[in-house]
């Protein structure tokens, strides 16, 4: 004999985290991501969404703090901002484009490698979702890529997208 579950319990959808920046290619990323996972002809979405930001901090952008570097960090923590804001806003709108309406939006401050593995944690992501800069190896190697940082350390699916090349 089979014994009935829980009635009509709906299962909620795992989570997916998709990173932007103000690159082309983070947008990329998220644009492919809304085609390919959250058709609006789909019956039950099968994940919600999460997009995150990561702001670095004011210290981390002025660098080695010299005289009057000080005076510098309201000004750069505003621009921060603005620059957050308007990625949100770009993110919020192509969601809106894609009829993708439930979607959590974050600004976390913070290196971009840190603070997508801890929102992985956070939300018991199931997938993060990172655009790819195409950084050469040696670019790579001197700046850090956040996708490899991810890919290593999340401990969910990572799913790296690549922005197709321009064909001459």
């Amino acid at each position: 004999m089979a014994s009935g579950g829980g009635g009509g319990e709906k299962k909620k959808p795992a989570v997916m985290v998709v990173a932007v920046d103000e690159s082309e290619h983070s947008f990329h990323a998220l644009e492919w991501t809304l085609r390919h996972f959250f058709s609006p002809a789909a019956p039950a979405p099968l994940f919600s969404l999460v997009v995150v930001h990561a702001k670095p901090s004011p210290s981390s952008v002025v660098g080695l703090a010299g005289p009057g570097a000080a005076d510098v960090v309201p000004y750069v923590e505003a621009d921060l901002k603005k620059v957050a804001a308007r990625v949100l806003d770009k993110a919020k709108a192509m969601c809106a484009a894609n009829s993708v309406g439930d979607v959590l939006l974050e600004v976390i401050e913070g290196d971009a490698r840190n603070v997508l593995c801890e929102a992985v944690e956070k939300h018991h992501a199931a997938m993060l979702v990172v655009g790819s800069h195409g950084y050469g190896a040696i670019k790579r190697a001197v700046l850090g890529s956040v996708s490899d940082y991810c890919a290593h350390h999340a401990h969910c699916s990572v799913m790296i997208v690549k922005k197709p090349k321009q064909k001459h």
